[in-house]
């Protein structure tokens, strides 16, 4: 009898300790859980977080699009959500320099900027003042003669790199709006968005990428921006016409501002009016025509001019607002900033793709090491040197863009008039007075240091020629003028990109920065679960 009572208690206390446990691991797991879920609000979060994505991309433009198949072919799960998946249709982002097609090589993406959308490749350039030109050829000797630039339709360019990134396995594309970026405690965790469908939904990650483009309405949560807007682009497509100079860019110094021609298929040729300030003319009431016809079409090249008036007498006149945005980056765990969300310069030079295509591959390097991103302070303090290491490339197309709108347009002040004359005929010498600046331009020497020499060397050429004949107390003043006009210039630009992380970004702290290394300290077994606990050690480069 009492054997048969000491059984049942035994038996009792196993099926107790069982239950026990059972309960406190369930609850226990559902308690953390939720504990997981609940928002820096108090909100308990929908429990839809996506453990399988590794990174969340805002956007698929150029950028997006890109980044989606260079991480995704890094073997990264990546959600990528856009606005509009049709075709897009924009009079900008149509020409890639070689520095950008050689970035594009780098990512793989190469074959996406070829015959299939009917690309052109682009040599160079022609400068037009006051009925004179001069052809400015990219140095490209040293390479291959399939190295060069592509101008093209912008919309079929992404819709290439779109394909190519839904073709990996672990890359989804979906159509979406996205409103919030998910925040705890300082920490991005993902977004929430609209679906094609209009239901909300929400996504997480623990890296999200915002390259939604210029009208980002992201930005401000994660950046302090200083958006400028120079002028306005008047776009229109001239048909079955030949350039002058066959697979070049033709840059008119026109009154006010330049005017841009370049092929964009074996058929058509994008032109590009600059307007300055932020109001253009109407298109709806004819004005627009108007204005084309009368102040713009007498300064068009006489080979380009029949088709210039054709296509404003066809009436697809299109508009842009240009912008200018120096990076203006704010660390925040969990996010990062790319493309013209991130940074704009003047599409004048068009040199964003490029910029946006470097800075991929530079995103691309430094993530490689890293087995994942789910330590998301860690990985905002090592992402911190990507700021930095960009700067070159950026800092020098951008400062670039920014100085040669202003030289380039017309001016009242004397000062400025004798510099745009200086700059067209320096650039008319030829050897390194047309290579240097082309080859900043293109993209295949980006540095700041010699992009700063050769554009005083621009003002003291121009201070030359007003030293001819023989100077006079007059031309002195002049030439000062001149000195202190570029000053005023480049100056500017230089300080809102950074003096120190343009010129000298080896001084910055972030410069040498190494991938954390992971070191188990600890670990216990609880619950049949492994609690391991990491420490992450950032180390200098040949400490």
């Amino acid at each position: 009898m009492v054997y048969e009572y000491v059984l049942a208690g035994v038996l009792v206390s196993l099926l107790s300790s069982v239950f026990f446990v059972f309960i406190n691991t369930t609850y226990g797991d559902k308690k953390d859980e939720d504990i997981s879920n609940v928002s820096a609000t108090g909100v308990f979060l929908t429990p839809e977080i996506e453990k399988s994505t590794d990174v969340v991309i805002v956007g698929a433009g150029v950028a997006g699009a890109a980044l989606a198949y260079t991480l995704g072919k890094e073997g990264r799960r990546v959600h990528v959500i856009e606005r509009d998946l049709s075709e897009p249709d924009r009079i900008v982002g149509e020409l890639l320099q070689p520095g950008g097609y050689l970035k594009l090589i780098e990512l793989g993406l190469e074959d996406c900027a070829n015959d299939s959308i009917d690309a052109q490749k682009v040599f160079g350039y022609a400068l037009y003042k006051n009925g004179n030109d001069t052809k400015l050829s990219y140095p490209l000797e040293t390479y291959s003669s399939e190295i060069a630039g592509r101008s093209f339709h912008n919309g079929r360019f992404i819709q290439r790199m779109r394909e190519r990134a839904t073709a990996l396995p672990n890359v989804k594309l979906e159509q979406g709006t996205v409103t919030t970026l998910l925040e705890e405690k300082g920490t991005i965790q993902g977004v929430m968005y609209k679906n094609k469908a209009g239901e909300e939904m929400r996504t997480y990650a623990p890296l999200t990428i915002v390259c939604d483009g210029c009208f980002s309405n992201l930005r401000r949560s994660i950046s302090s921006p200083n958006i400028e807007n120079p002028s306005c682009f008047v776009g229109l497509i001239l048909e079955n016409c030949e350039l002058p100079h066959a697979n070049h860019g033709h840059v008119i110094l026109g009154d006010p501002s330049p005017i841009l021609f370049y092929p964009i298929s074996s058929t058509e040729v994008r032109c590009l009016v600059d307007v300055p300030g932020t109001k253009v003319p109407s298109v709806a009431n004819g004005e627009m025509a108007q204005y084309l016809k009368t102040v713009v079409a007498p300064q068009v090249p006489h080979q380009l001019l029949k088709a210039f008036l054709a296509a404003v007498d066809k009436g697809i006149i299109r508009t842009m607002q240009n912008k200018s945005m120096p990076a203006a980056p704010q660390p925040t765990p969990g996010a990062i900033l790319l493309g013209d969300a991130f940074n704009m310069r003047h599409p004048l030079t068009g040199g964003g793709m490029t910029v946006a295509l470097s800075d991929i591959v530079l995103l691309r390097d430094l993530l490689r090491p890293l087995s994942d991103f789910n330590d998301a302070p860690a990985l905002c303090d090592y992402l911190e040197s990507f700021y930095t290491l960009r700067k070159p490339v950026s800092s020098t197309i951008n400062t670039l863009a920014g100085a040669l709108y202003k030289v380039f347009c017309t001016s009242l002040d004397p000062a400025r008039q004798e510099m745009r004359e200086a700059c067209f005929d320096y650039l008319s010498l030829g050897g390194v007075c047309s290579n240097g600046p082309i080859s900043l331009l293109s993209g295949l020497n980006p540095r700041p240091l010699s992009l700063f020499l050769h554009f005083f060397a621009v003002a003291v050429y121009g201070v030359g020629r007003l030293m001819i004949p023989f100077p006079t107390p007059k031309r002195l003043w002049l030439g000062a003028r001149l000195i202190l006009s570029a000053s005023g210039i480049i100056f500017p630009i230089i300080k809102a990109e950074g003096v120190r992380q343009m010129f000298f970004p080896a001084t910055m702290l972030a410069y040498y920065r190494v991938p954390p290394v992971r070191t188990k300290i600890e670990t216990s077994t609880k619950r049949n679960e492994e609690l391991e606990f990491y420490s992450f050690e950032f180390k200098l480069d040949g400490a």
